[in-house]
């Protein structure tokens, strides 16, 4: 790829705690990737208007609101209808596994929960991003 990997951070919805948010902002910066962070209290359309925008290969989302069932599903939807469902979407904060599972299987990607590495976070979306480019047809 030639250009650094480009990662929108979104804070979703009511949820107005982002320190999470601001510590992975910083990890995938210091990795190297362009961080845009959207900053707080954003709908699911600003997200992804923000994400065609900036034409990001990823968009993380934190989650501390218990709206996870409400965000994730429509911001894969709005991706899904503006084209760019070739963006990998992951987020983290407090989700149950169950429901972790359930957001999985509709196309989410990894759910970090509490705890989480940051460097097992850089990992991901640069493996994701790497294999996604892998696949990619040549022009």
């Amino acid at each position: 790829m030639g250009r650094p990997i480009r990662v929108l951070i979104a804070k979703a919805g009511l949820d107005g705690h982002d320190r999470g948010a601001k510590v992975v902002a910083a990890a995938l910066r210091d990795a190297g990737m362009e961080v845009i962070y959207t900053g707080l209290r954003k709908t699911p359309e600003s997200i992804v208007e923000a994400a065609l925008q900036e034409d990001v290969d990823a968009i993380g989302i934190s989650i501390l609101s218990g709206a996870h069932m409400t965000i994730f599903p429509r911001v894969l939807s709005l991706m899904r209808e503006r084209g760019i469902s070739d963006v990998l979407l992951f987020g983290g904060g407090i989700v149950p596994e169950g429901d972790i599972a359930t957001l999985k299987m509709m196309g989410v990607g990894e759910l970090f929960t509490p705890g989480a590495s940051t460097q097992t976070i850089v990992e991901y979306v640069r493996a994701w991003v790497a294999a996604k480019t892998s696949r990619a047809p040549s022009t």
